[in-house]
């Protein structure tokens, strides 16, 4: 393993190093963690400020027709950018879950492709919970989740014969929650239309993460969530890309006054708008929307090709120096090793997984505090996030895991673990 001084010249030899100081940071702590929560920049509160004191404060409803209205289709417009998709494919608002629940029910009620709902056991539990609550909502609806031997990555053989013998409309997440597996998109986006089939992806671990090209993939519908690698704050709204195609094809199950034609003519009967502002709901959250802008404005100033490239180099750092250090310690690599099938974090198991986290978390005195955090049974996860994150950090990490481990420093930690890491 190369020594702190070597991770600090690669630190200074980064091309987006300057990047970290638009972020706020904790004294004496190491955040990798952004994979759950991405961190504050710090242009957002004189931004929200502004929206509060002057837009809300003074202007009051003026600032509808004056900012209001038109931001989420700046926001739109921008993320298109980044995703290479069309500015009127893509809203914004409602979490990930109320964009699955909406776009999964009117898939099933268009009748385009079977009534039959297929997922795996690597997909982020509230997927699963969305696709069985329309089980029980849609009697006709049928629900084939696979479960794999392993939870690194997915069997794609077996994906695409479940497909094949029972096509329907399939939700993946493109980059899962706990190994980081990612899936090869644009193959399985041509197996499902090839059988009858329509993925619809979560990018909620993707986004920000990896790059993604909508039309060069053939992607037809995705969302996702914007608090992550998109570093828009904690319950920022979602969003939700749906290919011109569809527009006029499918039905918004929750009919709000933004999903109208003409919201503000007030009419008692519903008439959907024309494109894909009917799968609009209530009001836009707009103070949570000004985050959104920020983050959106960071990644794209920075350049997806250049995240990526210095995502792959950490990684490889990391994963370098776990084989190195820590598998002798009895530490286990969850994630693929070929970076080509991997976001932008790393899980590695430990049988005091939870404990160890904590000590990690606790610091010590000349030690930085390390925030990663633990998914069950057995994992931390570790969140590089090229915006921000340091290879002195990733240093500091594998440092600090050998000294817990080999001390056993954790049996200091209680092993009743909290909801929250």
């Amino acid at each position: 393993m190369i020594d702190l001084k070597a991770a600090k010249i690669l630190d200074q030899q980064d091309g987006l190093n300057s990047f970290r100081n638009r972020f706020y940071h904790g004294e004496g702590e190491i955040y990798l963690d952004g994979n759950s929560l991405g961190k504050l920049p710090k242009n957002v509160p004189e931004q929200l400020d502004n929206v509060i004191k002057t837009q809300w404060g003074k202007q009051l409803i003026r600032s509808w027709s004056e900012n209001w209205l038109e931001l989420p289709e700046r926001i739109s417009k921008k993320y298109g950018l980044l995703l290479n998709a069309e500015s009127n494919e893509i809203v914004f608002g409602e979490s990930t879950s109320v964009r699955l629940y909406q776009i999964l029910y009117a898939l099933l009620q268009s009748k385009q492709y079977p009534t039959h709902l297929i997922s795996d056991s690597l997909n982020f539990p509230t997927d699963l919970y969305v696709l069985d609550g329309l089980v029980k909502q849609l009697p006709k609806t049928t629900l084939s989740t696979i479960t794999y031997s392993q939870e690194i990555e997915a069997n794609l053989e077996k994906l695409k014969q479940l497909i094949k013998k029972k096509p329907g409309i399939i939700c993946l997440s493109l980059v899962t929650y706990k190994s980081a597996y990612c899936y090869p998109i644009k193959e399985l986006n041509r197996w499902a239309a090839e059988h009858n089939s329509i993925i619809v992806w979560d990018l909620s671990h993707a986004v920000g993460a990896v790059p993604i090209d909508f039309k060069e993939t053939e992607t037809k519908v995705a969302l996702g969530c914007t608090y992550k690698y998109m570093n828009s704050g904690p319950g920022s709204p979602a969003f939700l890309y749906l290919h011109k195609d569809f527009h006029l094809q499918l039905e918004n199950p929750i009919q709000g006054w933004f999903g109208h034609d003409k919201p503000f003519e007030f009419n008692p009967k519903y008439t959907p708008s024309n494109g894909l502002e009917r799968f609009n709901n209530g009001t836009p959250p707009i103070l949570s929307m000004q985050a959104v802008e920020a983050g959106i404005d960071l990644i794209l100033e920075a350049g997806m090709d250049h995240l990526r490239a210095k995502s792959v180099q950490q990684s490889e750092f990391l994963l370098n120096a776990v084989n190195e250090v820590l598998l002798p310690l009895d530490f286990s690599i969850y994630s693929p090793m070929d970076s080509s099938f991997r976001g932008s974090h790393i899980a590695v198991s430990h049988p005091q997984a939870w404990q160890i986290c904590q000590a990690l978390i606790a610091g010590g005195q000349g030690v930085p505090k390390i925030i990663p955090d633990f998914r069950p049974p057995s994992y931390i996860r570790i969140g590089i996030t090229p915006l921000y994150t340091r290879f002195e950090d990733l240093w500091w990490l594998v440092n600090q895991l050998q000294k817990i481990v080999s001390s056993k420093a954790y049996l200091n930690f209680d092993d009743t673990k909290r909801d929250v890491t």
